[in-house]
């Protein structure tokens, strides 16, 4: 029998996780166009730096979670620069051969899976190198609600509201700001975007940064609740795509909206039928909704909105 406060309690757990894991590769694929199999990694290198920040350096959670960002933050700046667009290798083989030996890997799909897939291996392999197989866990804070016979962390409650006020700033961040502003039209026309001066160049490698840093922050959030293992990233990944997918182009909409349906398939058949059964029945809904729904939810949703205008 299903039990009403669990299974809206699972809902949440599920909404925050799916939002929190899509919410980078949403900017990075859902926008730049840029497939990044090392999503994953970006969150290890962001559970990791939290981590240990708080049991090396002894900074508190808060910080220390900031910190986690930052640092993934500016090694996705690294990575834009190094291996998508190939900014820094060009300017030193400009200097010694006269040309470029990198063409950047900007709305090249496969190109970009297969570089960046490469990295994720070394940076999974890098990890447990540095560290081992795994290093000491953050308590979780908080405690735990009490209701009936059951309890709930209160952490994991408190990342579903995370969740939605990253949404909501990133949201203000992309439409309500001169950086948003730039950098959307710096990917819907980079040449129009150039003509009326804006650094296009510094754009991507921005905007770029600002996803890694979403991907930084998700780890960090989620270092206290899963075992800090090199290969953490794995479970980040399905759920991070699958979102990105069936939410659409609208990044902000779209995540939330995927999150919600996403999350409250989970949570249902995670409830009744356990965690496996969980994520296969969140699988075959994305299957589904590719199949009726190629453009994803906002898409299907702007084509509503086409057919009303047209009609009338």
């Amino acid at each position: 029998m299903v039990n009403g406060i669990n299974l809206a309690l699972q809902f949440l757990d599920s909404f925050a996780f799916i939002v929190l894991a899509a919410a980078g590769l949403a900017i990075i694929f859902g926008i730049m166009g840029v497939i990044n199999l090392a999503h994953g990694e970006f969150i290890l290198i962001g559970a990791y730096t939290a981590t240990l920040a708080v049991t090396q350096l002894g900074l508190p959670l808060v910080v220390a979670m900031l910190v986690g960002g930052l640092v993934t933050g500016l090694f996705g700046i690294l990575t834009e620069r190094v291996i998508i667009s190939g900014a820094w290798p060009n300017y030193i083989s400009q200097q010694t051969l006269g040309r470029d030996i990198i063409e950047p890997l900007y709305d090249r799909l496969a190109d970009s899976m297969v570089a960046t897939f490469g990295l994720s291996l070394i940076l999974t392999q890098g990890a447990r190198i540095r560290f081992g197989n795994s290093i000491d866990q953050i308590a979780t804070p908080f405690g735990a609600i009490s209701y009936g016979a059951f309890s709930y962390s209160t952490y994991r409650i408190v990342l579903a509201g995370v969740s939605i006020g990253l949404l909501l700033a990133t949201y203000y961040l992309f439409t309500r700001t001169d950086f948003g502003m730039r950098a959307r039209a710096t990917i819907q026309d980079k040449e129009t975007a150039q003509a009326m001066g804006v650094n296009t160049d510094r754009m991507y490698m921005l905007t770029f940064g600002f996803g890694s840093a979403l991907a930084g922050l998700t780890g960090a959030l989620f270092a206290p609740v899963i075992t800090m293992q090199p290969t953490l990233g794995d479970q980040f990944l399905v759920e991070a795509f699958v979102a990105v997918v069936v939410g659409g182009p609208s990044v902000v909409l779209g995540t939330a909206l995927s999150g919600g349906v996403l999350g409250a398939i989970l949570a249902t058949f995670s409830n009744l039928y356990g965690t496996f059964i969980g994520r296969i029945a969140l699988l075959v809904a994305a299957l589904i909704a590719l199949r009726f729904l190629p453009d994803g939810i906002t898409g299907f949703i702007e084509q509503l909105r086409k057919r009303r205008q047209e009609s009338d």
